[in-house]
């Protein structure tokens, strides 16, 4: 059954502002399992993914509370996965040089080069909307903004 019809038969809603919660619950759903498929040809989780993004995008290494601060599923075992990554070379721990009872987890260019990888992949993340042109796009983005900052 295609994506459309299956939309089109969940039962009737309160309201138009129903119908955007449901349907964000269902697209959250939809998108994560795809990106959770990408990411797991690549041996890598979708928390290991996060991890790895985080701390590309973050000048200075960080510690596991800072990473975990940063993650989006708040529920996971920080430390545990990066131990994990540890073991495929992808990040590296040293101890900090503010405070020599604490560790410090950086990526390594191996992770920086898999992230790379996956970014330029054909299967990207962008490929799961590519039906949407740049404006409807931007139009989303900005919605989805605009219902995050008001609450």
């Amino acid at each position: 059954m295609s994506l459309e019809k299956d939309i089109h038969q969940i039962r009737k809603f309160r309201n138009e502002h129903h119908k955007v919660v449901v349907n964000l619950i269902f697209t959250y759903n939809w998108v994560t399992e795809r990106i959770k498929n990408f990411v797991e040809a690549h041996d890598l989780t979708l928390q290991q993914y996060n991890i790895l993004r985080i701390l590309r995008g973050n000048v200075e290494p960080m510690s596991t509370l800072q990473i975990r601060e940063r993650m989006l599923d708040k529920m996971s075992d920080t430390s545990r996965i990066v131990d994990r990554l540890i073991i495929k070379k992808l990040v590296k721990k040293t101890i900090s040089k503010k405070d020599k009872r604490l560790v410090d987890v950086s990526i390594t260019a191996k992770g920086k080069a898999l992230l790379a990888k996956l970014d330029e992949s054909p299967q990207a993340i962008d490929s799961i909307v590519k039906n949407l042109s740049k404006g409807e796009a931007e139009l989303i983005s900005s919605l989805l903004d605009k219902i995050r900052l008001s609450n």
